[in-house]
């Protein structure tokens, strides 16, 4: 310790330092106590991502009825889904170079008031155009919560960023989960109208994001000074992981669709079993996000990719192989691992763009998903043409192109000292 000090002092009296000696000081100097994550903040978070994800998540448990009531194929059902998708998921990018740009901290709410007037209003249209209007503006609040809600929440996480990520990403996952439960209730009870029941916790959750803004400004600054110290962009890697992430939306948006019209049409099962059915594949994957997320923090964000990919084709494949009850658990394993490389595709995004979270949560949770939506429509005319069960397949298979790539996942870069 004293030949540090006498080092430091030696390097005062001589002139500035320089980028070795800065380095070997920051190396000297004792750490100081990790940030812990602001867990409020994260909660409300996390919970304006659940109202808009529930959005998001209860349109496919809705297509049966739709397409019922207005007529429409499979591939115009499969139109709803990729509208959603493109909407919602593909402008991103362009919310998250704006959140770089400068704080939108104000979008959250008003994010979440369009996500939420948009579905509510689904089933109370009059015909296939105003639902597809209606599909654009819940997009469109879906896609300007997330790049915004990812930064905020990455600044409130402190130190321990996956895991902060993790929180604030399980509330999406629980909204995806809940929102089909909930609006099953809701149609089978009350028919299409129902789904203006999903007015009321929407327009709470978006008053309570107005009252936290001064709470939310506070993080800013901290944010900005950490982006200072941050390895270059990695683009090459970025590019990849967009494919990686668009093949698992393949399989995740190809399941979510279409199991639906799989149970009803092919199965002949009861159509109360649609939610409890996508309630078990998302809600595992809420349970895998969480422990995705210190996994992440542990053993690598990388490892943990390759092996969920590694293990999805063949659950997927063994839901198509059986039935039964043993459905119920296949779909919740499937879910658990495929669900789970959500959180960590996020802090593999924000570590090969350090500088641009806003960014990187925008091609990621963005571009790739909504790129990834276009499947939904592919397997809906694959269907049309072959059968339901063929598409099921093609999606079934999609995760083991999605390992081969993240063979070829680089690790992040360190921050620089």
């Amino acid at each position: 310790m004293a030949d540090t000090l006498e080092t430091s002092a030696n390097v005062v009296e001589t002139g500035p330092l320089s980028a070795s000696a800065e380095a070997a000081l920051a190396r000297a100097a004792p750490a100081g106590p990790r940030v812990r994550p602001n867990a409020r903040m994260l909660l409300l978070l996390a919970v304006g991502h659940m109202t808009v994800d529930s959005m998001q998540g209860a349109l496919p448990a809705i297509l049966p009825a739709l397409r019922v009531a207005h007529h429409l194929s499979y591939e115009a059902a499969g139109v709803i889904i990729l509208l959603a998708n493109l909407t919602s998921s593909v402008v991103q990018p362009a919310f998250g170079y704006l959140s770089d740009r400068s704080a939108r901290r104000w979008l959250l709410p008003w994010a979440v008031l369009s996500a939420t007037v948009g579905f509510a209003l689904i089933g109370a249209a009059r015909g296939y155009a105003a639902i597809l209007a209606l599909t654009v503006v819940t997009g469109l609040g879906v896609a300007a919560y997330h790049p915004e809600g990812y930064k905020s929440a990455a600044g409130v996480a402190g130190d321990w960023k996956a895991t902060g990520v993790s929180w604030f990403s399980v509330g999406g996952n629980l909204g995806i989960a809940v929102g089909p439960l909930l609006i099953t209730f809701l149609t089978q009870s009350f028919g299409l109208p129902g789904t203006l029941a999903m007015l009321g916790h929407g327009l709470a959750v978006t008053a309570l994001l107005f009252a936290a803004q001064p709470y939310l400004a506070r993080e800013g600054a901290a944010r900005k000074a950490t982006a200072a110290s941050a390895a270059p962009s990695m683009l090459g890697a970025m590019v990849l992981l967009v494919a990686v992430v668009m093949v698992r939306s393949w399989t995740q948006l190809g399941f979510t669709t279409y199991v639906p019209f799989y149970y009803r049409d092919y199965l002949k099962a009861d159509p109360w079993l649609i939610g409890p059915l996508l309630f078990v594949f998302l809600g595992s994957g809420a349970a895998g996000t969480l422990i995705g997320g210190p996994m992440a923090d542990r053993f690598g964000a990388r490892r943990f990719t390759m092996v969920a990919f590694a293990l999805a084709t063949p659950l997927a494949a063994a839901f198509l192989l059986t039935s039964g009850w043993i459905h119920f658990l296949i779909l919740g394993a499937l879910g658990f691992v495929l669900v789970s490389t959500f959180t960590t595709s996020i802090v593999l995004a924000q570590a090969y763009l350090p500088r641009h979270h806003g960014m990187a949560s925008g091609l990621t949770v963005g571009l790739a998903i909504g790129a990834g939506g276009m499947g939904a429509w592919v397997l809906g005319a694959i269907a049309d043409r072959w059968d339901l069960t063929t598409a099921l397949w093609v999606a079934a298979l999609a995760p083991a192109a999605g390992f081969v790539l993240a063979l070829f996942l680089p690790e992040p870069e360190p921050r620089r000292a």
